[in-house]
């Protein structure tokens, strides 16, 4: 876990209030036992309980001898339960096995806590983060350089993380773009714009065409050309000496990535705030000086290095030539962030190669006193890293030609399939062209985020559109699909589900709807993990079991239309769309409404 958020709705901290106060006055010698609750699973298709709370076995240990009622943990278990406030949340208790003492919630309060959830939004669930200003730094593509597969998963995770966040309602969330725009490559990319275009100032984007073949044209002139090598290893000196031609010439080539960059943002409603490695050079020097006061900087093979605890290899900050290099620009921008926004909750997405490159950077600052000892205290830094995207071979993923794959082409694949798939369906001639293609977005980009959140950001996992567009199993597919179903319930009744909500009361007698009303209820202990850990694939896993709760449960053995608890289940009905929806959102996928 890294951070412990507080979530008063949630069911598992109501019943953990509970049994503080149960686990009080059962054993006053032990003040500080933090209550056990965990949610119960169903084992063989059964399961006997809602929750169960774990701490007999344990507490047992520590009083035995001390207070002879007690025989066993079971006996403690049987205190524990007698010393329970009376709750109305609680329907009843039992022991069972060596001391579990197993929770079965009622019925009518979980309708209640539903039908609240209708009346109150989704945002009073939300818990509430222990600190004001969070950042997550992601994406960040280089300039000059089309954003590719390598770009996916730090941009979808990024984004999924700082929607989480933001639930939590800090004070401040920053979602950083740190683009690569400064470094030795914009000597070369401004040495054959001059070359290809004499007179820069008539150049515009359509001259410049596809950055990506810019890129690669300089680049083969450059390792072949050891006149045009000097040219540009001057345009760098004169570029970072400030000439103002050359300062507008980098400028234009910024702008024409920058575009492109915005329109794969627009298409996957992703926001981000730039702020460019440009941005943090002219602290670099400053920053080193402050190091170098605290005696961290020493010289090494002719480098400024940094050695820090547990690593062989040093901390580059200055490079032999006396250039700066990535280490530079993230030791002044970690300190910009600490000194200048005041953050306390540093997040950075990046794969999991760059773990050392990060681990090293923390230990620099925390061995400069810019960072407490305790990785714990706040304020403190994150690396969250993910795996690999590979291809169906197993290796890296690339295109035929043994290209990186644009992200851009990656995107228009999904929509393609998608609108191919809904064009052969029956109802297809009823449908708008704009509906056609906004469907067909909203389902294939959908099913290329969801295929990656789904994983565990920590492996590496294979893209397949087969299985990404499947409209079975764990997809985006089937999950929208399953969303739209349930509007179509909603719109068959003909009913003003909004006055529902004043009039209606919802009501769980049968099973399958007290099951599916627990499980709406258990997002917010899910969100929780989910978000404390940074591991999108747990808020995953919920959203598709509570779409197989409602369709294989609920929606197999209670009809709604024309039922006489209509009212009721239209109104379970809404509730489930509430969480869907909002599960949705926060990871990025738009919602497909109708098929």
């Amino acid at each position: 876990m890294f951070i412990e958020l507080d979530c008063p709705a949630s069911v598992r901290k109501q019943l953990a209030n509970l049994f503080a106060q149960a686990l009080k006055a059962t054993v006053p010698t032990e003040p500080d036992v933090v209550p056990l609750i965990d949610a119960c699973i169903a084992k063989n298709g059964a399961k006997h309980a809602d929750y169960q709370c774990n701490n007999a076995m344990s507490l047992f240990a520590k009083i035995k001898g001390k207070q002879e009622e007690f025989k066993s943990p079971r006996s403690l278990a049987e205190g524990i339960m007698k010393n329970l406030p009376p709750s109305e949340m609680i329907e009843s208790c039992s022991v069972a096995g060596p001391g579990f003492v197993n929770i079965v919630l009622s019925k009518k309060w979980i309708a209640q806590s539903v039908q609240k959830l209708l009346t109150d939004g989704i945002d009073s669930w939300a818990p509430r983060l222990p600190i004001k200003r969070v950042m997550v730094d992601f994406s960040s593509p280089n300039i000059a350089k089309e954003m590719h597969v390598g770009h996916l998963r730090s941009t979808f995770i990024g984004d999924t993380l700082a929607r989480m966040l933001e639930f939590c309602q800090p004070e401040c969330l920053i979602r950083r773009n740190h683009i690569g725009d400064w470094g030795t490559q914009f000597g070369m990319l401004i040495a054959y714009l001059f070359e290809k275009y004499p007179n820069p100032d008539v150049v515009n984007e359509s001259d410049i065409g596809d950055l990506q073949a810019f890129y690669k044209a300089s680049k083969l002139k450059f390792d072949s050309d050891p006149d045009f090598k000097l040219n540009a290893q001057q345009s760098v000196v004169k570029l970072q000496g400030g000439d103002p031609k050359y300062l507008k010439a980098w400028k234009q080539i910024c702008d024409i990535s920058r575009t492109e960059f915005n329109k794969v943002y627009q298409r996957l409603g992703i926001r981000l705030e730039e702020m460019p490695e440009s941005f943090f050079n002219p602290l670099i020097p400053p920053t080193l000086e402050k190091l170098e006061k605290l005696g961290l900087i020493e010289d090494s093979d002719g480098a400024r290095v940094i050695f820090v605890e547990g690593v062989d290899i040093p901390l580059i900050a200055v490079k032999r030539d006396g250039g700066y290099n990535y280490f530079s620009t993230d030791l002044a921008s970690l300190w910009y962030r600490l000194n200048v926004e005041k953050l306390d909750w540093n997040i950075y997405v990046t794969d999991v190669g760059q773990w050392q490159h990060f681990d090293m950077l923390f230990k620099a600052f925390r061995r400069a006193g810019w960072l407490p000892k305790d990785e714990n205290e706040f304020p403190i830094c994150t690396h969250i890293g993910f795996g690999l995207v590979s291809g169906e071979d197993g290796k890296r993923f690339r295109s035929r030609a043994a290209e990186t794959v644009r992200l851009v082409d990656l995107l228009d694949e999904a929509k393609r399939r998608c609108k191919v798939a809904l064009l052969e369906r029956d109802n297809a001639k009823d449908w708008s062209e704009e509906e056609i293609e906004k469907t067909s977005e909203a389902i294939g980009y959908g099913a290329v985020k969801y295929a990656d959140l789904k994983i565990n950001r920590t492996t590496n996992y294979t893209f397949s559109f087969d299985q990404m567009l499947n409209d079975k199993g764990n997809t985006a597919v089937y999950l929208l699909y399953a969303h739209a179903r349930m509007c179509s319930i909603i719109r068959k009744s003909g009913k003003d589900v909004e006055e529902l909500k004043k009039t209606g009361t919802v009501v769980l007698d049968h099973e399958d709807e007290r099951t599916l009303g627990l499980h709406l209820l258990q997002f917010t202990e899910v969100f929780v993990e989910s978000c404390s850990n940074l591991l999108p694939n747990v808020l995953c896993e919920y959203l598709y079991n509570l779409s197989e709760i409602f369709t294989k449960k609920f929606y197999s053995s209670c009809q709604v239309v024309g039922s006489p608890e209509e009212t009721s289940r239209l109104l379970l009905c809404e509730a489930t769309l509430v969480v869907m929806r909002h599960c949705f959102y926060l990871l990025g996928i738009e919602p497909v409404y109708k098929l």
